[in-house]
């Protein structure tokens, strides 16, 4: 039974909001958990929407987080399709766009983030698309599929993870495909020119074009449908439709306009938290991608647009909330697929933050594991196509002890004699 005395709200229904709302059940919490999220969908899982399930390797429903069914049976109310429009931190309440207002003893803010809009003349026309929500993706597997059967071209405007992992998708259906990057490399910000090539190769092989050192000036079109793009050096490439790839911002105006501490653009915005996801208000938690942490281990902020981090984070934010005493200390980590290449990327290692790359395998074969080092201590690691090493890569950022880094490079040492 449930008991009405008390009421978790948790705004976001994304991978954070439907763990969090587990987590509460599994804890034994007995009062309301409401959910509320502003798609009608339930909620789901995001990799699958640039990997499996936009490649067509995987089903639909593949990419939900629970059975339907599962949120009745764990007495969680879900309220879909709705937006949260206002919290009231007076009346401890949030108001929904239809007008009901629903009160709160604890509230989770687990918005995410939305994905980062050209500002450029042509963003109107009906073959520029996004990537963030199931809807995206159930349309832009619907155009892949088509430009592979009628040889269409897509442009993709930035060569991060998302941008790489359509890029892969769409050469899978085989549509032809260029990439703008402003940068010189792909992932630049990410693993640096050091290993930017690495994935440059990779695409180059499977018939991705390049552009590096441009940006998209504008998107030409007729009759509203896409003709080409413009770059800012002056070439013009043929597209049937564009992808914008250019990154996220988190979803914070409700925080904002609730008067929450937020973090600064350098630590990558978002709505500020302490190690136990706790906002400046104490009935507030937020966890996901809008959240920026402070890290006890990495003794930084950081906002993570990471699965993992909402798989992980939502559950630990719950915890919190049901007051335990919650440190979230979780080592950063994402994962890729790309044509044949596979990768895990585990810990925090932005540009200027690390002095030396080590990197033990062949990296030829593509068979390596990249380690990024500060002052002689493992900072971040990337396994590709090299497998249960995870763990021990973590193990080396936690130890936050220096290392040989001719004994890292050696694949005779075992990593796990490595840090103590």
């Amino acid at each position: 039974m449930v008991d009405a005395h008390r009421t978790f709200v948790i705004v976001g229904g994304g991978l954070a909001g439907a763990k969090a709302a587990e987590t509460l059940r599994a804890e034994g919490f007995t009062g309301r958990v409401i959910l509320i999220g502003d798609e009608r969908d339930h909620p789901y899982e995001r990799p699958p929407l640039s990997k499996g399930y936009l490649s067509g390797k995987e089903e639909r429903d593949s990419v939900f987080v629970h059975e339907p069914a599962w949120y009745a049976q764990a007495d969680v109310e879900l309220h879909l399709g709705q937006s949260v429009v206002a919290v009231d931190r007076e009346a401890k309440s949030v108001r929904l766009g239809d007008g009901a207002v629903v009160h709160y003893d604890k509230l989770l803010l687990a918005t995410g983030a939305e994905p980062r809009r050209l500002d450029i003349p042509g963003t109107d026309l009906a073959g520029v698309h996004h990537l963030r929500r199931l809807a995206h993706a159930d349309r832009l597997r619907r155009v892949l599929t088509a430009l592979g059967r009628d040889n269409g071209h897509i442009v993709i405007a930035g060569a991060g993870w998302i941008g790489l992992e359509v890029a892969a998708a769409a050469r899978g259906y085989g549509a032809e495909v260029t990439v703008v990057e402003p940068e010189a490399t792909p992932l630049h910000q990410v693993v640096g020119p050091e290993l930017g090539q690495v994935f440059a190769d990779v695409h180059q092989e499977h018939g991705v074009r390049f552009h590096f050192g441009a940006r998209l000036t504008e998107i030409t079109g007729q009759d509203g449908m896409v003709l080409a793009v413009r770059t800012d050096d002056g070439q013009e490439h043929l597209a049937h439709d564009v992808l914008a790839a250019i990154g996220a911002a988190p979803r914070t105006a409700l925080a904002e306009a609730a008067g929450l501490d937020l973090a600064d653009r350098a630590h990558g915005g978002g709505i500020a938290v302490d190690a136990g996801l706790r906002t400046s208000d104490p009935d507030i938690y937020a966890a996901g991608d809008v959240a920026a942490a402070e890290h006890p281990l990495l003794r930084s902020r950081l906002r993570v647009e990471h699965w993992a981090n909402a798989l992980n984070g939502g559950p630990a934010a719950a915890r919190a909330m049901l007051g335990q005493d919650v440190s979230y200390d979780r080592v950063p980590y994402f994962f890729s697929d790309q044509y044949d290449l596979g990768l895990e990327y585990s810990g925090w290692a932005p540009p200027g933050s690390y002095d030396q790359v080590v990197l033990r395998g062949d990296v030829g074969k593509r068979q390596f594991i990249a380690f990024w080092l500060g002052d002689g201590r493992v900072l971040a690691g990337m396994n590709v196509n090299v497998w249960d090493v995870t763990e021990h890569i973590q193990q080396l950022i936690r130890s936050r002890a220096p290392v040989d880094p001719d004994a890292l490079a050696d694949p005779s040492v075992p990593l796990s004699s490595l840090g103590d």
